[in-house]
């Protein structure tokens, strides 16, 4: 869908009237929606009263503004995912928010150019969820889904002159989802106004069929949409730009009668750029739809231009060079933002995950927004798309499979009609951890899904994550699939391999190790489950969950087996929901299986990975913080995470030993350096580290810290755009005197914003806070937290004050600018 712009009203001038003569318009209705949570009779109505309801502005979700509590969807259930024997009662497992229920929106809608022999379409990126649309007063189409994306037509309801009214209403039903799934309008709402004769919503299909260093072939398949659909004699003339919107392919082609209202160009790009998380080069086609020499519509296609393939013996292809997936699970929330979406925060995170090393998404379990989309084919991410966490056998009592045997086809249409075009997306997935892989029926299912996408886009393979492994195995159920997917199984692999006929393996979630950022438990050791009375896990990064293994188990598989596609971790950042290991232990509410916590701060675990994943950066991490009183002359080891071979610790200046990584039984020893017998004194932990060579080429210190002192406020970025959605990212740590981390403080920060911008959000990344993340105040967890300043539509200067009580406080400048 062509991406125009954005304007929340319309004003009479003259720049707006010409804007408006053009034969497509778009509007992103953000600003001036209604909203009232609860069933409200006659919320439909035109004439209804709504001034006294909340006026809110979408992207919005009602749930996350709270209050938690633990009576929240509190459901007692029987997890098999997890393997559990009998039914327990999970009081976070949804993130302990007030999701449930019913809202409604509304707002005045005014329809640019409309008239005679127009349309009117709005699309909406994603509602949650059982999505019913009114157009004065009449239905105009639902969509029960919340995550997928959908258009309904309103032209018929639509008066052309005057204001029209725009209601929504949306349910949430309990225990419709293993994690927290957002409520309400969380996604944008676009408004499209065309020709009657145009191009629909994802109307073209692009693809790249042949590429050499010489030329690559562009096919671009554009459907046509006429009155009563009767043929028109048409003519579509298309232009081929690259990155720097230099015009380097046209065509123009006149549809015959035999072509239906579908136009097929074939045009050459010349020595094309090709697309690569390395080099994400963009192109661009923009259609021009003619009758005679009347302009009806004009549609821009994104797309970039590179070759994927998966083959036995050399696995995952890109642009004919085999690659193992460096890659990280996310559920769709953005932690104190809940599921609102946010394209600033969608790309500090994927800033994050390219320092991780990190080059691709799986977007579990669900289709993702948009913008997600767009920044993976702009800053260099592969993405395997995935629909469901549910097919006909339930896993919830209101799941997915409610809606499976009337919706799963158009779904999955849907879905990949919307993403088919994006370089970024490389593979489909069609479900992870489905009970139909045992249940009798369910390999042809799997093989009828795997037939509807291969229908729609024949040129990405298909796989799912499936976790029952003899079931799968045996049963036929992952012979079928293009690309066989395990959740967890790297002890298996060898064994896959030699009983399945695809000649290759994927881990598509792998490694739920479990931490909370900054906690240290003792003893140090491997464990399954572990659970601590403060509802913390350690993050020493060796305790996993009972279906799983630690990083290194899967890091030594990958390694060792050529015939694997690499690894998608479980998950990239913690997520609200799914508190394991203490989905029983109120106030957890939100997962401690990230790399990086709920706030986006990293934990520990980050380092590790990006030792192995980021090559190019050099990587030199100690752990753990080196403030214990009390536990003077205690064991506590003392673990180093980095990409250099060798390294050696220093406790207060005396040489603890020289420690090189090597190849044996324990995969830790092969991607981590430790020093198990370390014992506690103050003062400080320095680790050199060595080169192949033995030169000492880095190091790093980690001080004793005094009593907190002072805060320090660091953002992500200095220069916001005032467009009113943009966000900075300020780290808030409390130091001792000397700027070392106070790693045990908690003390409760407040904030205060002033200028062109706004307070809009805190996080401090732990999993049992129950604090509010809209308020201007939280406690700090172990010395940190975040805090999200929204800008204005005012270019100006923004000044957020960090105060606490006791300490020193700070004042942080940033500029937004039109």
């Amino acid at each position: 869908m062509a991406r125009r712009g954005a304007l929340a009203a319309l004003l009479l001038t003259p720049a707006v009237a010409a804007w408006a003569q053009q034969p497509r318009q778009e509007v992103l209705l953000t600003t001036d929606w209604k909203f009232s949570k609860g069933d409200v009779p006659d919320a439909a109505r035109p004439d209804f009263k709504d001034a006294k309801w909340q006026t809110v502005q979408v992207p919005h979700d009602w749930a996350i503004y709270g209050p938690f509590s633990a009576q929240n969807d509190l459901q007692t259930v029987k997890i098999e995912q997890n393997n559990e024997k009998e039914a327990k009662t999970k009081a976070g497992r949804t993130g302990g928010l007030p999701f449930i229920g019913t809202g409604w929106y509304r707002r005045r809608l005014t329809v640019p150019g409309f008239g005679a022999g127009k349309r009117a379409v709005l699309v909406f990126d994603g509602a949650m969820s059982d999505a019913h649309v009114f157009v004065n007063g009449r239905e105009m189409g639902a969509w029960p889904y919340g995550y997928n994306s959908f258009a309904v037509d309103i032209t018929d309801a639509v008066k052309p002159a005057g204001d029209n009214v725009l209601a929504v209403r949306l349910q949430n039903l309990p225990e419709q989802s293993r994690w927290y799934p957002g409520a309400g309008l969380y996604r944008n709402v676009h408004l499209l106004v065309t020709n009657d004769v145009h191009i629909p919503v994802w109307g073209t299909y692009l693809t790249t069929p042949t590429i050499t260093a010489d030329y690559a072939k562009v096919r671009l398949r554009t459907r046509v949409e006429t009155p009563g659909q009767a043929f028109q004699a048409l003519r579509l003339d298309t232009e081929i730009r690259d990155a720097k919107g230099t015009v380097v392919a046209t065509l123009s082609t006149p549809l015959t009668a035999t072509d239906g209202l579908e136009f097929e160009q074939n045009l050459v790009v010349p020595r094309p750029q090709l697309w690569s998380p390395e080099t994400p080069t963009l192109y661009s086609a923009t259609s021009k739809l003619y009758a005679g020499e009347v302009l009806k519509d004009e549609y821009q296609t994104s797309f970039g231009v590179r070759s994927i393939s998966v083959e036995a013996g050399k696995g995952f292809v890109l642009n004919g060079q085999p690659r193992k997936f460096r890659g990280v699970c996310n559920h769709h929330d953005l932690g104190p933002l809940g599921a609102a979406v946010n394209t600033a925060a969608l790309r500090r995170q994927l800033v994050l995950l390219k320092d991780l090393g990190c080059d691709a998404i799986r977007t579990t379990h669900n289709m993702p927004a948009p913008e997600l989309v767009q920044l993976c084919d702009e800053m260099g991410f592969m993405l395997m798309v995935e629909p469901f966490d549910e097919w006909k056998t339930p896993k919830v009592k209101n799941g997915y499979s409610r809606l499976f045997d009337e919706w799963a086809e158009k779904d999955i249409v849907s879905m990949v009609r919307h993403y088919r075009n994006n370089p970024s997306v490389v593979m489909w997935s069609i479900g992870n951890e489905v009970p139909d892989q045992w249940a009798p029926g369910g390999s042809k299912l799997a093989k009828r899904l795997q037939d509807i996408v291969h229908r729609e886009d024949p040129t990405r393979p298909v796989t799912a994550g499936m976790d029952q492994f003899d079931a799968a195995v045996n049963n036929g159920f992952a012979a079928l699939l293009d690309v066989a997917g395990f959740n967890y199984k790297p002890h298996r692999y060898p064994e896959a391999y030699t009983k399945l006929p695809q000649g290759l393996i994927l881990g598509t979630e792998t490694a739920s190790t479990v931490s909370s950022r900054g906690a240290y438990k003792f003893p140090v050791e491997k464990a399954k489950d572990k659970r601590y009375p403060d509802n913390q896990s350690s993050s020493y990064d060796l305790e996993a969950s009972n279906w799983s293994q630690t990083p290194d188990e899967e890091f030594a598989a990958q390694d060792d087996l050529p015939y694997t596609l690499g690894e998608f971790v479980w998950t990239g950042f913690d997520y609200l929901g799914e508190p394991w290991p203490y989905d029983e232990s109120w106030p957890s509410h939100s997962s401690y299986f990230g790399i990086l916590d709920l706030a986006g701060l990293p934990k520990d675990r980050f380092y590790l990975y990006r030792s192995r994943w980021n090559p190019t950066q050099p990587t030199l991490h100690l752990l753990p913080h080196w403030t214990w009183p009390g536990r003077e002359g205690q064991t506590t080891p003392v673990f180093a995470y980095t990409n250099y071979p060798a390294a050696e610790l220093f406790v207060n200046g005396v040489s603890q030993g020289r420690q090189t990584k090597g190849k044996s039984d324990q995969p830790q020893t092969r991607y981590r350096l430790m020093w198990n017998d370390v014992k506690y004194q103050p003062g400080s932990i320095k680790v050199v580290a060595y080169d192949a060579s033995g030169k000492a080429v880095a190091e790093e210190e980690v001080r004793t810290a005094g009593q907190p002192h002072h805060l320090k406020l660091t953002a992500d970025r200095s220069t916001l755009s005032a467009d009113g959605q943009d966000l900075a990212f300020v780290t808030a740590r409390v130091e001792d005197a000397q700027g070392n981390l106070c790693p045990e403080a908690t003390q409760q920060l407040q904030f205060e914003v002033k200028g062109a911008g706004r307070f809009r959000a805190v996080a401090n990344g732990d999993p049992t806070n129950l604090q509010p993340f809209h308020q201007p105040r939280m406690q700090a967890f172990h010395g940190q937290l975040v805090a999200l300043v929204q800008t204005t539509t005012q270019a100006g200067t923004v000044e957020l004050k960090a105060t606490a009580k006791g300490l020193k406080g700070a004042t942080l400048r940033l500029t937004t600018a039109k």
